[in-house]
């Protein structure tokens, strides 16, 4: 089979060649991938700012059908359309693990990050994080499970959306889009805030029923904030950028007691947060990472339920042997979420 993977440190040194093809153990399964997307993660790992493993294939964002199974696999047949949590190995042993807080044990290993992922023709993922994908949802639509589980985590798990409050949502990319419309499907009025570059996206998100788009480099952020909140700020911040500047901004138009929740990476280590203003206005900065199976049962109930449309998320589809191009168009604000097809 074909595969994309990362073959040493540093920028680029990508590779995509002929692989063996991989070969389930007892209780996983074999995955003929349909889709698979490309993630600010994978973004960073090509530049060589997130390697843990090397060589390894990419790609965690996917969906496909089962082609084998283990021969303790009795959940999932062959035939099956599924998507997987990034969770591939815990301990199983830990406080975490016992509470199904995989995302936070410290001997987990992701695919796509210690595991070969969806960058290829097949993959292998454990049965017991596999879903199931309805004939009502489109596999397409079911390749952005994994983002939106990401932002169902946030929003939902990590804290509370109470209805019509204002909320902002810094970076008008795939996850910002994303967390945007899980906020507005538990009631909240959303503030998106990019900059220049992000005009396309701004209109795009607007157009996506988003309440309010602001750019930040040709405005007062702190003072449109201020209008629309009567000088209180918002109640709650996402942070979706991975900016230090976003960060910065967050903490100056969030409410006094308000929180911040971290869910963008940064690429750079942060520093100098203002900490005169996190302590005066007594914020909450949460940090929340990826997501864990309460996460993912939420996220496949609002595709079934329709209390999300993600298709206008998708902005192109292409062979995932015109990786080189597809990278180059997710790094730019020209695209949105890009799936390739192994």
């Amino acid at each position: 089979m074909y595969a994309l993977r990362k073959i040493a440190a540093g920028s680029g040194n990508m590779l995509y060649s002929k692989v063996s093809e991989p070969v389930p153990k007892e209780k996983e399964v074999k995955i003929r991938v349909l889709f698979t997307g490309i993630c600010g993660s994978d973004l960073h790992a090509f530049k060589g700012e997130y390697n843990k493993v090397i060589p390894l294939t990419l790609g965690h964002e996917f969906v496909g059908e089962v082609v084998a199974v283990g021969k303790d696999v009795s959940k999932i047949g062959v035939g099956t359309i599924v998507s997987s949590e990034t969770t591939f190995e815990v301990c199983e042993k830990c406080e975490y693990c016992l509470a199904e807080e995989y995302n936070l044990c410290s001997s987990r290993k992701g695919l796509g990050t210690q595991i070969d992922g969806s960058f290829a023709e097949y993959l292998i993922a454990k049965e017991d994080r596999c879903h199931v994908i309805p004939a009502s949802v489109e596999p397409k639509i079911a390749a952005l499970l994994e983002p939106l589980a990401c932002c169902v985590h946030a929003a939902v798990e990590k804290t509370t959306v109470e209805p019509h409050e204002k909320i902002a949502v810094f970076g008008p990319g795939p996850i910002g889009l994303i967390m945007s419309l899980v906020l507005k499907a538990y009631g909240a009025e959303v503030i998106l805030i990019g900059i220049s570059k992000d005009e396309q996206r701004l209109a795009l998100a607007k157009n996506m029923g988003i309440d309010y788009v602001i750019n930040s480099q040709k405005s007062d952020l702190l003072a449109q904030i201020n209008q629309l909140t009567e000088k209180q700020g918002v109640s709650q911040v996402f942070e979706c950028s991975g900016s230090i500047q976003a960060v910065h901004s967050a903490f100056k138009i969030v409410r006094k007691k308000g929180k911040v929740i971290q869910e963008g990476l940064f690429s750079q280590d942060m520093n100098a947060i203002d900490m005169s203003l996190f302590i005066h206005k007594e914020i909450d900065y949460l940090g929340s990472r990826t997501q864990k199976p309460s996460s993912w049962k939420t996220a496949l109930h609002l595709l079934e339920t329709h209390k999300i449309n993600l298709e206008p998320v998708i902005s192109k589809i292409m062979p995932l042997r015109d990786w080189e191009q597809a990278f180059a168009l997710a790094m730019s604000a020209e695209e949105l979420k890009i799936l390739m097809v192994p």
